[in-house]
């Protein structure tokens, strides 16, 4: 066991110093700007160091544990071992997961977008069921999930939904799972239980600091207001506070309900209109790449990315990188680590 070999740290830590020397020059703090934008890098930094001493304390605490059961032949204390060998692995997996994070937008918050596709009620409790297992996904990884927009279903379901995703690399990581998710199951809308397909497309946009400048011109918009709609509760209330802005230019629309206030509403759908203005750039800016096209056949908007079997078998494949499993229970609460790390290891540059 080497623990010395677990993940190269040196650079990271040197960083962080030269990042904290900055802190406490004269006059640092009169630029409040840059001033976050340093302590943010400092955090984002400082969650990489923090895993490593995390895991190589682990580490040391397994050696020395390894000697005493050595020593005194406890089957006990190889059995602890065993426990903790497993915790380590996971430790340093997701360490080296999170070094394949070096993409330009890979550190930032993301904003994750489902909508159904055609088919009614069947792909809006498809899209429902998607929207449960991200938010699933969030709580295993610790990320903050606020919901921006909701859209009901007519009858079951959701029309769409929004969500804020903020954690370390939360773009990183979800960028994987942009595309078409195609669902095959016994319907349980259908009286005589037969076999549907539906589809559903989720989009995922990273979330705009102060440090990146999209400029929307205020005469581009179109913004209209609206009572919130939907199969009641919290989504919807009397006023019109719900807000729908359209870029004309790009014929981008936005909406937002999920606020009782139209103000924040309006807010909300602006950040969103960022983030897929800043994206539709990049995408544009990647379609002159001629080394990108083998990448783009993959993961185009579109796209089928992967399938969820529930009937008459059942499977969940990716097929972009051939991962598949039959834990489908797993899968759908949250359990995507398998398929991002796989399609982070094909395409991370």
């Amino acid at each position: 066991m080497n623990c010395g070999g677990i993940f190269d740290i040196d650079g990271k830590t040197e960083q962080i110093k030269i990042l904290e020397s900055e802190t406490t020059q004269a006059g640092f703090w009169d630029d409040n700007e840059n001033a976050q934008t340093v302590l943010k890098q400092i955090t984002v930094l400082k969650s990489w160091t923090e895993s490593w001493y995390k895991a190589s304390q682990h580490c040391e605490e397994l050696e020395l544990l390894l000697e005493l059961a050595h020593e005194e032949e406890d089957q006990a204390t190889f059995d602890e071992i065993g426990t903790g060998l497993e915790k380590l692995e996971k430790q340093v997996t997701d360490l080296e997961f999170r070094r394949m994070l070096g993409g330009e937008d890979d550190a930032r918050n993301a904003i994750l977008t489902i909508h159904p596709g055609a088919g009614g009620t069947e792909s809006q409790d498809w899209a429902e069921m998607l929207f449960r297992m991200y938010m699933r996904y969030c709580q295993r990884q610790d990320f903050t999930a606020n919901v921006m927009d909701y859209q009901d279903g007519d009858e079951a379901g959701i029309k769409s939904v929004s969500i804020e995703v903020v954690g370390p690399s939360a773009y990183g990581y979800l960028k994987a799972e942009a595309g078409v998710h195609r669902l095959v199951r016994i319907s349980p809308f259908d009286s005589n239980k037969r076999r549907h397909t539906s589809f559903a497309s989720v989009f995922v946009y990273p979330e705009l600091d102060d440090d990146i400048d999209v400029q929307i011109n205020p005469s581009d918009l179109r913004v209209d207001t609206y009572r919130a709609s939907g199969a009641g509760g919290q989504h919807v209330n009397k006023t019109s506070s719900a807000v729908r802005i359209t870029h004309i230019p790009t014929g981008i629309v936005v909406q937002c309900q999920n606020e009782r206030s139209q103000h924040q509403n309006k807010a909300n759908a602006m950040k969103i209109l960022a983030a897929r203005l800043y994206q539709k750039e990049k995408e544009e800016e990647e379609k002159k790449r001629e080394a990108m096209e083998s990448q783009k056949k993959d993961i185009a908007w579109g796209h089928q990315i992967r399938s969820y079997v529930f009937h008459p078998y059942n499977m969940v494949k990716d097929h972009r990188t051939d991962v598949e499993t039959s834990n489908i229970q797993e899968v759908m609460d949250g359990g995507l680590d398998d398929f991002i790390r796989e399609f982070l290891l094909k395409f991370s540059q």
